[in-house]
């Protein structure tokens, strides 16, 4: 008897069971001087009360689409972990453009990115994120779109879906990338194994090389293979060897650092 296929949000679970108190994203931005650090379980929590937002307040389940007009941030890995626990699909695009908000039930957009979607969709189903470190709402806006950071805080830390997520429904559209939510579990166990990701391993990646890459590489990737993250937004070059070495980095995806293996290259 072949065993069920998982999903993008059975990543997420499988790792809550095994380490639910380990670190699984931490995020710098050299800009600001930030830190934020996220345990799996605090992670999980607000995943929980994204999809619980998105269910209750927007109807999100199995064959609505939610667009992102989001940087790497950690705030994004729950936001797409969300989508994929409501089972919907991932609309990654520059939705900013005409037409780009065609089929789309929600949208979720930085503060600096709402202005022009306020012109394409209906603003009760347009979300903005201040992206602040500690989660807090956004300031000097006074637009349309609906504050994520005191939409979400009145939701519950435990979600259940109305339906189960469907491993054949869509899950991501990523430009040309079409993957469905069985196919994102897949290719992030595939592209992990390629990588040589092992379980343990903390890997340090620059938001850029991130966002060319895209949530499988920079999410999906670690998380099926049992890795965290160490998520380095505006980097300091200067920066990074001693922050590897504070951070006990095993691995880095795009960057090279004397002494630490870059996944993805032999030798």
């Amino acid at each position: 008897m072949s065993r069920p296929r998982r999903t993008a949000s059975d990543l997420l679970a499988a790792r809550l069971r095994a380490d639910p108190a380990g670190p699984l994203i931490t995020q710098y931005d050299d800009a600001s001087g930030e830190r934020v650090e996220l345990s799996t379980t605090t992670l999980g929590n607000w995943v929980a009360k994204t999809a619980n937002l998105l269910q209750d307040e927007f109807d999100v389940t199995g064959g609505s689409t939610v667009a992102l007009a989001l940087p790497v941030h950690w705030q994004t890995a729950a936001v797409y972990l969300a989508v994929w626990s409501c089972g919907a699909t991932v609309v990654d695009t520059a939705t900013e453009d005409d037409g780009g908000l065609v089929g789309v039930d929600v949208v979720l957009a930085s503060q600096d990115r709402l202005a022009p979607l306020e012109e394409e969709g209906e603003p009760d189903a347009l979300l903005g994120l201040s992206l602040h470190p500690l989660g807090l709402g956004m300031t000097g806006y006074a637009g349309p779109a609906r504050d994520f950071a005191l939409e979400v805080r009145g939701h519950g830390d435990v979600f259940v879906p109305w339906q189960p997520p469907d491993p054949e429904a869509p899950g991501l559209v990523l430009g040309g990338l079409e993957l469905t939510l069985g196919g994102l579990a897949e290719a992030a166990a595939e592209l992990a194994g390629r990588l040589g990701l092992a379980a343990g391993d903390r890997v340090l990646v620059d938001e850029r090389v991130a966002a060319e890459a895209g949530p499988v590489a920079w999410l999906l990737a670690p998380l099926s293979a049992g890795a965290s993250l160490v998520l380095c937004r505006s980097a300091d070059p200067a920066r990074l060897a001693g922050r590897a070495a504070e951070e006990r980095v095993t691995a880095t995806f795009g960057t090279r650092l004397d002494g630490v293996r870059e996944l993805g290259r032999s030798g």
